[in-house]
C-alpha cells in the first residue's frame, strides 16, 4: 500500500484530524502585547532549537531523528502553515500579470517547512505513535484542513491559476510543465475553487469535520486493535504454533505486563496468520471473533458512529462539488473515471471468484468431515475461523505442502538482501549499502543507501518490518523526503510492514505471503526512488490511486521468478537452497485458495464503493446493517469468506486515502499481470527490460496521462486475461 501523507498544495491529501480548539477569551491590549512579545521570543528560540525550522544537514536531507522530540512537531506544523500562507498570499497578491513561473512554479516552491515536518509526522504517527503525537494529530488536523482550504479556495490565487490554464495552448512550455498546469488546475477545481462564497464556507466546515472524523477513526482503531488482542492462559490452547510463534506470544504478554500469559496481537486484516496453524477450534474462534469485533465493543473505541457520520459528510462534500456521490468525485481524475466503470469491472469478477470459493469450500468441508470421522467426533459446518486451518490441511493433502516446511527458507534478511535487492540489481543495476550512521525513529528501523547503475548515490531506503502496538496495521510505503529537481531534493523512502518480531536470538522467518508483501512494498519504493521529475506535484508516486498500485503489484512477480527465488530461498541454518521438490510443490500450489483470496478482496472493494456511492440525501446508516445488505446485494455474502476488512476496521478507506479507491488493487492486478506478460515475452529478468520499464513507467511519475503512459510502454491496451489466468479464474464458470 502507498500511504497518502498530509502534504499541502497541489497533491492529493489525507488530513488526519479531530476536535477544533475552542476560541480563547478576550484579552486586554496590554495582555495581547505581552503575549505577542512572548510569542516572538518563543519563535526566535524555536528557530535555533527546532530541527524542522531548517532543512536537515544529513545526507539526502534525511530527518535528524536523534534530535527530534515529540514537542517539536506542533510548533513546526504551526510555523510551517504560517510561512506557507504568507508565500501563497504573496503569489495571489502579485501585481504582475500571471505567468507560469510567478504562479505555478512559485506554488511548487511554497510550503517547504510544512512539507518537511508533515512527511516525518505522517511517518511516526503511522508507525511509532504515542499519546502526545495522537493529541497533536487531533488538534492540528482541522487546522490543516482549514489551511488547505485557505489555499485551494483562495479566489485571487485561482484567478491566476485559471488565467495560465486558459493560455496553456499558446505557452511554449515543455510537456512536464504543461502537465503541471493541467493537474494543478484540476486539483483547484476538484477542491471547490469554482464554488460560490457561501458554498465555500459550507465546504470548509465539512472538510474540517471530515478530517476530524478520519483521525478519530484512526486513533480509535489503533486502541481497539491493541485492546482486542486475545490473551491465552494455557499454552496447550496454542497447539500448532511453532516454538518461535509461542515465544513471540509470551513476549507480547510480557510487553503488556501480563507475565506468564500468551498474547496474540492482531494485524489489520480480518483473518489472522495464526488461524492457519492453531489446532484448538475454540482458540481459533476466539482469535477470529476478537479480530471481527475489535472496533464494535460499544466502548470509547467503537468506530461505527464515526464511520456512519464520515460517510454522510463525504456525500455532502460531493454534492456541494457537483457530484452525485463521493465516489463520482473521487474517481473523476482516476484511470477508471467513474464509479460505474469500477463497479462493472468488479461485478464481472464476482461470479467467477465466488464460484471458485464455493468449490474450495466443498473441499475444505470434506476435509473437516474426514478429520472428525477419524477422531470419532461429530462434524461441524465450516466457519470463517476454520477456513485457513483446514485449507492448510487440504493443501498438504493435495500438494504435500506444509507452511512449516517452507518458512525456514524465508529468513527476513535473506529475502531482503538476496531476493528483493537482488531482483532490483538484476533489473535496474541498483546496489545497496546499510548506513548505521543515519538516525532512525525506532531501534528496529534500518537504513540503506541506494546506488544507481552508474554507481552514483540515488536514494535512502528505510525498513521497519516488525509489528508493534503503537504501529498502524498493514504494510505501506511513503517518503520522508520527496524527489524534485526544482527543489534539489532526492528521495528518502521507507517501507513498513507488520511481521511478527521473533524472540531474542530467534530468526525472523516469513510466510510466503510475507515474502510477497516485501516485494510489493519495494515496488512502491522503486517507483519513488526512480522519480525524475522537475515538480514535486508530479513526482514519483503522486499518481492516480488506480495506477499507483501497479508498480508494486508488478514487482510481486519477481518473488517467484526462478532465478530470484533460487537466490534467496535458502535454509537459514544450513544455507542450502530449497529442494527442487519443495519448489515444485510451491509452484503447483500457486493458484491454491485463490477463490477465497479474491472473494475477500472483491467483497472489501465493493463494500468500499457501496459506502461511497451513497447520496447526500441518504439517511445516516447503521454500519452493521448497511454492510450486510451491501454484501447481499452484490451476491458476495459468503458466510465462510468474510471481507478482507470489515467496515468498522477498514483503515484504508476511512483513514489512509483509499476511499472509493480500494478497487485499485484489483484494477492494478490487471495492469501488473498484463505487464508481466510483456516481460516474459521479451526475456524476463533482464536489464534491457528493466531499463525500459524504468524509463517509460517508474521514472515518469504523473508527467502524462497514465492510460497513455501504460499503452505507450505496452504497445496496446491492458487485457484482463492474464489476471484471470494467474488467479485461477479462467476455468471457472462466470454464471
Amino acid at each position: 500500500m502507498l500511504r497518502l501523507r498530509p502534504i499541502v498544495i497541489a497533491t492529493t491529501m489525507v488530513l488526519a484530524a479531530c476536535s477544533q480548539q475552542p476560541n480563547g477569551a478576550a484579552t486586554s491590549p496590554a495582555t495581547t502585547a505581552s503575549v505577542a512579545a512572548a510569542s516572538t521570543a518563543a519563535s526566535a528560540a524555536a528557530m535555533t532549537s527546532n530541527p524542522f525550522f531548517q532543512a536537515s544537514t544529513l545526507p539526502f536531507q534525511a530527518p535528524p531523528f536523534d534530535k527530534i522530540t515529540d514537542a517539536d512537531y506542533q510548533p513546526a506544523i504551526e510555523e510551517g502553515m504560517k510561512r506557507q500562507l504568507a508565500e501563497i498570499e504573496k503569489i495571489a497578491d502579485n501585481p504582475d500579470a500571471p505567468t507560469f513561473d510567478n504562479t505555478y512554479v512559485a506554488m511548487e516552491k511554497s510550503g517547504a517547512m510544512l512539507n518537511r515536518v508533515m512527511m516525518v509526522f505522517g511517518a511516526v504517527t503511522s508507525a511509532n505513535t504515542d499519546d502526545t503525537l495522537q493529541k497533536v494529530q487531533e488538534e492540528e488536523a482541522p487546522r490543516l484542513a482549514a489551511h488547505r482550504d485557505a489555499i485551494y479556495l483562495n479566489s485571487k490565487l485561482f484567478q491566476r491559476v485559471q488565467t495560465i490554464y486558459d493560455q496553456r495552448d499558446t505557452l511554449k512550455l515543455d510537456p512536464e510543465s504543461q502537465r503541471l498546469i493541467e493537474v494543478v488546475y484540476r486539483n483547484f477545481v476538484h477542491a471547490g475553487a469554482k464554488l460560490s462564497d457561501a458554498d465555500k464556507a459550507k465546504l470548509k466546515d465539512l472538510n474540517k469535520e471530515e478530517s476530524t472524523l478520519s483521525t478519530a477513526f484512526t486513533n480509535k482503531l489503533l486502541a481497539a486493535t491493541k485492546a482486542a488482542a486475545p490473551v491465552i492462559d494455557d499454552k496447550a490452547k496454542l497447539a500448532g504454533l511453532s516454538d518461535a510463534e509461542i515465544a513471540a506470544a509470551i513476549q507480547a504478554g510480557k510487553d503488556r505486563k501480563l507475565d506468564g500469559k500468551y498474547v496474540l496481537p492482531l494485524q489489520n486484516t480480518t483473518q489472522q496468520p495464526e488461524l492457519q496453524d492453531l489446532s484448538d477450534r475454540g482458540t481459533r474462534q476466539k482469535l477470529f471473533e476478537a479480530s471481527w469485533n475489535r472496533a464494535e465493543q460499544g466502548d470509547a473505541n467503537d468506530t461505527r458512529k464515526t464511520i456512519e457520520r464520515l460517510a454522510q459528510v463525504r456525500a455532502e462534500q460531493a454534492k456541494l462539488l457537483g457530484f452525485p456521490n463521493y465516489a463520482a468525485w473521487k474517481l473523476d481524475d482516476q484511470m477508471a473515471k467513474t464509479p460505474e466503470t469500477a463497479l462493472k469491472f468488479m461485478q464481472q469478477l464476482v461470479p467467477a471468484v465466488t464460484a471458485r470459493a464455493n468449490r474450495e469450500a466443498k473441499d475444505i468441508q470434506a476435509q473437516i468431515d474426514k478429520d472428525q470421522k477419524a477422531l470419532k467426533q461429530h462434524s461441524f459446518k465450516l466457519q470463517p475461523w476454520d477456513w485457513n486451518f483446514y485449507a492448510e490441511q487440504v493443501r498438504k493433502a493435495k500438494y504435500d505442502l506444509d507452511e512449516s516446511q517452507i518458512k525456514p527458507y524465508f529468513e527476513l534478511n535473506d529475502v531482503l538482501q538476496n531476493g528483493v535487492f537482488y531482483a532490483a540489481n538484476q533489473l535496474y543495476g541498483l546496489t545497496f549499502k546499510e548506513r548505521k550512521d543515519i538516525p532512525v525513529y525506532q531501534p528496529d528501523v534500518r537504513v540503506y543507501e541506494v546506488f544507481d547503475k552508474d554507481g552514483k548515490s540515488l536514494a535512502l531506503f528505510y525498513t521497519d518490518y516488525f509489528k508493534r502496538d503503537n504501529k498502524g496495521g498493514g504494510a505501506w510505503m511513503d517518503n520522508l523526503v520527496a524527489q524534485s529537481k526544482l527543489l534539489g531534493t532526492k528521495p528518502v523512502i521507507f517501507n513498513v510492514t507488520n511481521f511478527t518480531k521473533p524472540a531474542a536470538g530467534q530468526p525472523a522467518l516469513l510466510s510466503f505471503d510475507d515474502v510477497i508483501t516485501m516485494f510489493h512494498e519495494f515496488g512502491h519504493a522503486l517507483h519513488g526512488m526512480f522519480a525524475d521529475e522537475q515538480y514535486p506535484t508530479l513526482s514519483g508516486t503522486n499518481t492516480a490511486r488506480d495506477f499507483v498500485e501497479f508498480p508494486s503489484q508488478f514487482n510481486e512477480h519477481w518473488a517467484t521468478d526462478p532465478k530470484v527465488f533460487a537466490h534467496y530461498a535458502k535454509n537459514y541454518k544450513t544455507g542450502e537452497p530449497m529442494p527442487q521438490v519443495l519448489v515444485d510443490k510451491i509452484k503447483a500450489a500457486g493458484k491454491f485458495n485463490k477463490g477465497y483470496d479474491m472473494t475477500e478482496l472483491v467483497s472489501a472493494a465493493l463494500l468500499d464503493m457501496n459506502w461511497h456511492t451513497l447520496g447526500a440525501d441518504a439517511p445516516l446508516q447503521d454500519a452493521d446493517k448497511f454492510e450486510a445488505a451491501a454484501l447481499k446485494k452484490d451476491r458476495i455474502d459468503l458466510s465462510y469468506v468474510p471481507p478482507r476488512y470489515r467496515s468498522s476496521y477498514f483503515q484504508h478507506i476511512w483513514g489512509n486515502g483509499y476511499a472509493a479507491g480500494y478497487y485499485a488493487y484489483l484494477w492494478t492486478e490487471m495492469l501488473a499481470d498484463d505487464a508481466f506478460v510483456d516481460f516474459k515475452d521479451h526475456g524476463g529478468l533482464t536489464r534491457e527490460n528493466g531499463d525500459r520499464f524504468r524509463a517509460m513507467i517508474l521514472s515518469r511519475g504523473n508527467t502524462e496521462e497514465l492510460a497513455k503512459m501504460y499503452k505507450d510502454w505496452r504497445g496496446k491496451e491492458p487485457s484482463i486475461e492474464p489476471m484471470l489466468e494467474n488467479r485461477g479464474l479462467k476455468d471457472v464458470p462466470k454464471k
